[in-house]
């Protein structure tokens, strides 16, 4: 079967021991407190233990089984009864939804040595980088200020050449690493590439929080281009890219070419100019060699990129954490007739909605990387 899933919050953990913060089990009427002990003499009478929780038991997943249980509710027993666990165990398991249980299945089966994600603007918002099409909250809807004939105006390459001004401020406000740090997702792609799943990133952002986070430049395909190198509109000749970007940031103004005097632009793709040769270049050998597809964050609208999807081979499991359910997931006949199977338990879809800083953080809560997602976050945030 196909597998989706909407975010759930999990319920108080139902347990004797209290926390070390002094949490108290709803069962407990606030009666309890770290420290103290329970009267038993109190009434004469002998207080009945709760029933106890049902277990989860996994077998290949790696996030929990039975003697896992036993272990720590022995070592919590010789402290008295506190809790050891950072998080209540049997509350994460029994209440994440299928869709990211299944992902941490594939994830945790060691047979997702090439994985190829697809990011979108979604992954950015948690940077408070907005997306482009979010009704009033998009980029696209907030450009008035630039008095621009269509939104989409601020990226076109025509209207650069003779007026560059709109996007110079925008670029000046939005330029990475001055005020946006990697988001968790970001983060969790660079995990990805350290444990060595990752065959390639490839994102339609442009604000390289992907590099930022520590994704290895050759793990990256950026597909509309970065903001690294610059050259000019007119000749193509290579400009400067930390002087480009000392004149837009500073100067407010865009740069002119050293050749022929034509502006100069950091090297983005404008609407008007093709992708990146690195892109055409491993986008059908990835996509051939993927054993897992990633997306996330994105709307699938803008090719050709939105077709990755449907390159990879019809036995790659692929996996949507979106808000919205987009492209040709869950569909059982997508334009391509070879794959009509996605209900077998082998070849499904997995869709979860949400924010997929969200749903990152509760995978890795199961894989058991919540410490190693921190800290690579943690190194990669601007002061």
């Amino acid at each position: 079967m196909q597998t989706i899933s909407n975010p759930t919050q999990p319920p108080e953990l139902m347990a004797k021991s209290t926390s070390l913060h002094g949490a108290q089990s709803p069962g407990d009427s606030g009666k309890r407190s770290v420290g103290c002990t329970e009267d038993k003499a109190e009434n004469n009478k002998e207080e009945k233990a709760p029933p106890p929780q049902s277990r989860e038991s996994t077998n290949n997943a790696g996030y929990g089984t039975e003697s896992d249980y036993d272990e720590i509710a022995s070592l919590a027993e010789g402290l008295g009864g506190v809790s050891i666990h950072p998080k209540p165990i049997r509350s994460i398991l029994g209440n994440v939804p299928q869709a990211i249980k299944s992902v941490a299945d594939l994830l945790s089966s060691n047979k997702c040595k090439n994985i190829v994600v697809l990011t979108g603007a979604g992954v950015s918002c948690n940077a408070r980088i907005p997306d482009f099409r979010t009704p009033g909250t998009g980029l696209y809807d907030n450009l008035q200020k630039y008095n621009l004939p269509f939104p989409e105006a601020v990226f076109d390459l025509g209207f650069y050449r003779n007026n560059p001004d709109p996007f110079v401020q925008l670029a000046s406000e939005l330029w990475p690493g001055l005020r946006h740090s990697p988001t968790i997702t970001h983060s969790f792609i660079a995990l990805l590439a350290k444990k060595g799943m990752l065959l390639r990133n490839y994102t339609q952002n442009i604000d390289m929080l992907d590099v930022l986070a520590g994704v290895p430049e050759d793990k990256v395909i950026e597909c509309h281009g970065h903001f690294r190198t610059s050259s000019c509109t007119n000749c193509s000749s290579a400009f400067d890219g930390e002087e480009c970007k000392r004149i837009i940031v500073e100067e407010k103004r865009a740069p002119a070419c050293k050749q022929c005097g034509g502006f100069v632009k950091p090297d983005i793709v404008f609407f008007g100019e093709s992708l990146p040769l690195k892109y055409h270049r491993l986008v059908k050998q990835d996509t051939k060699m993927a054993d897992l597809l990633l997306v996330m964050g994105t709307s699938l609208m803008v090719g050709p990129v939105n077709m990755i999807p449907e390159m990879v081979r019809s036995n790659c499991p692929r996996i949507l954490l979106n808000r919205e359910l987009v492209g040709t997931f869950l569909r059982r006949n997508g334009p391509r007739t070879r794959r009509k199977s996605y209900d077998t338990n082998a070849h499904r879809d997995i869709f979860h909605s949400g924010d997929c800083d969200d749903s990152i953080r509760t995978l890795c809560a199961l894989l058991g990387w919540e410490t190693e997602l921190d800290e690579l976050n943690a190194s990669t945030r601007l002061g």
